[in-house]
């Protein structure tokens, strides 16, 4: 008997774990008459050539795996292929669905079964009972029973499960991100997240992890992400992992591979400070969910933070100068108002970290605070994500200038290109950060899909309107702009036509101490606050940073 399991990723460059752990499951639990196969795809994809995949193999049973990011296309998806094939059955599982189960039968007539809680012996023995015509007796899975429907109650897996990661998951791989899971659950309980609910926090072995860890750094992959939703919650596993890492760059695990942990950065500790020092530059990055700085609000939602120590720990981190940390705010959680988020968000910003994620809550199925409306009342948005639209503290009206802030934090902030400038304007005008970057985003009068030059014209008019001096500001952008847009040649509002210029790309084409590759492609410039040449060689960016080296070079100024 076929069966089909079908992931939709939200881009090309992301992989997908959960449909090979699935088929890793069939293989382990399941009948050998069984044969599978996994289709993955992209939700950008005509989805009428994703259904001709599914089908061409004419299977008994599909099964989709079911995200926020792609429900609505797995819901067509499944139409197309119950309309081409009548008679085949059709399960879905994963976060999306797991928890309305009922819900998804009523509204999806094309859906056979929901599957609940870990999924891969479940889904291998609805496999088995599709495969004999038996009923769908097992353990997580939800079906109709004439009008009515059936949800057995899910089963841990008490077992290791089964590895997902088979010659035909490498032959598709293709350089794409990969993940690893070395463990499962959480040890927290947030209200607006499902990992608590994953069960008791379990531990892939350690030897088989390292294992797991090589054959994905060797996999062709340039970023292997850990999905432990708390990677150091065990710390000292935690050091042994990222030890041997270290001990293995270079030799046993390529160069050039990064490694990308969530974790909560109040349990870093100084030893652990000092193992990730001596990580080679740009071999790992940290993503440390923050959420919020007001303590009310982190107590309310069960966040358990201390918050004093998670400051001091990420500026340690930062101080490492060897890892890229990630750090996220969660806009739209109880108690926090719109003042109070500004505070966090200026606080997020002054810890100094490369990226700041300003992400909106979202209801998810599941989640305690979408099954709790009245201890964590608010209005959201019924089609998925399910993003908020008002609480009892922030308007609908706040949470909009919200997404303004949050727009010019991603093109200004986290995109790297402005480093310089946005230093400057922030030091002039004095200015709180996010009212900053507020002001910047109602100043734009289209900000979605502005370009990159776009949004460097308008952050240059932006800034003069705020008395920023043009000479200073035109030299911060110039910088900005060679050190981050490999190729060099500046927009045409940053160009300044001087004969001296053309004087400089000479001089540094004759000297071998600037010029030791004529042939490197190479942004040049002058800056004039004070005189002097400024030039780029685009050969190797900062691993951590993703920028390249500034040079400058005096230069005579004419009498």
């Amino acid at each position: 008997m076929q069966v089909v399991i079908c992931s939709l990723n939200s881009q090309y460059i992301h992989s997908s774990l959960a449909p090979w752990c699935l088929r890793a499951g069939v293989v382990q639990y399941g009948d050998p008459a069984l044969q599978v196969s996994v289709i993955e795809g992209t939700v950008n994809q005509d989805p009428v050539h994703v259904a001709a995949q599914i089908i061409a193999p004419k299977p008994a049973l599909v099964g989709f795996c079911c995200y926020i990011w792609n429900i609505t296309h797995v819901r067509e998806l499944a139409g197309l292929v119950k309309q081409a094939l009548p008679q085949v059955k059709i399960a879905l599982g994963g976060p999306e669905v797991g928890y309305c189960a009922n819900m998804v039968l009523q509204e999806n007539p094309c859906v056979d079964f929901v599957l609940t809680g870990e999924g891969e012996r479940s889904f291998a023995l609805l496999c088995n009972t599709v495969l004999h015509q038996q009923p769908p007796m097992v353990a997580g899975v939800t079906y109709r029973q004439r009008e009515q429907t059936v949800a057995l109650p899910p089963e841990p897996l008490t077992e290791e499960p089964p590895s997902p990661y088979c010659d035909e998951y490498f032959s598709g791989l293709q350089g794409r991100i990969t993940y690893l899971e070395t463990s499962r659950g959480c040890p927290y309980a947030c209200a607006y997240c499902l990992s608590a609910r994953c069960g008791k926090l379990k531990f892939i072995p350690i030897e088989r992890a390292k294992r797991e860890l090589l054959l994905l750094a060797n996999s062709g992959t340039k970023t292997v992400k850990l999905v432990d939703r708390t990677f150091n919650a065990h710390r000292n596993r935690a050091k042994e992992l990222w030890r041997f890492i270290i001990d293995n760059y270079g030799s046993a695990i390529p160069s050039g591979v990064c490694f990308h942990f969530e974790i909560a950065g109040d349990l870093l500790d100084e030893e652990s400070i000092a193992i990730i020092r001596s990580a080679p530059i740009g071999s790992m990055q940290f993503e440390v969910g923050i959420q919020s700085f007001h303590e009310p609000t982190l107590a309310y939602i069960r966040r358990k933070t201390d918050l004093n120590k998670l400051t001091h720990m990420v500026g340690q981190l930062l101080a490492c100068g060897n890892v890229h940390v990630h750090i996220d705010l969660i806009a739209g959680l109880p108690l926090e108002d719109y003042l109070t988020f500004q505070k966090s968000v200026n606080q997020a910003y002054r810890l100094g970290a490369h990226m700041l994620q300003l992400g909106f809550l979202k209801l998810i199925h599941g989640a305690p605070m979408r099954e709790d409306p009245c201890r964590y009342p608010c209005r959201f948005h019924v089609e998925p994500p399910y993003e908020v639209i008002e609480t009892p503290w922030l308007t609908e009206a706040q949470l909009k200038e919200l997404h303004l802030a949050e727009w010019a934090i991603d093109r200004l902030y986290n995109s790297g290109r402005f480093s310089r400038s946005l230093q400057l304007v922030l030091e002039q005008t004095k200015q709180p950060p996010y009212d900053l970057f507020f002001a910047f985003g109602k100043w734009v009068e289209s900000p979605t899909g502005a370009s990159l030059e776009k949004v460097a014209q308008a952050f240059y008019d932006f800034a003069q309107t705020l008395g920023v001096p043009a000479d200073q500001l035109r030299d911060a952008m110039v910088c900005d702009w060679l050190e981050s847009v490999k190729g060099g040649k500046l927009p045409q509002f940053l160009q300044v036509p001087d004969s001296r210029l053309k004087a400089f790309r000479s001089a540094l084409r004759k000297n071998p101490t600037t010029a030791p590759h004529p042939n490197l492609p190479r942004g040049t410039a002058l800056l004039y606050r004070p005189l002097q040449g400024v030039f780029v060689d685009y050969d190797q960016a900062n691993p951590v940073t993703g920028k390249f080296t500034l040079h400058y070079v005096p230069v005579e100024s004419e009498e």
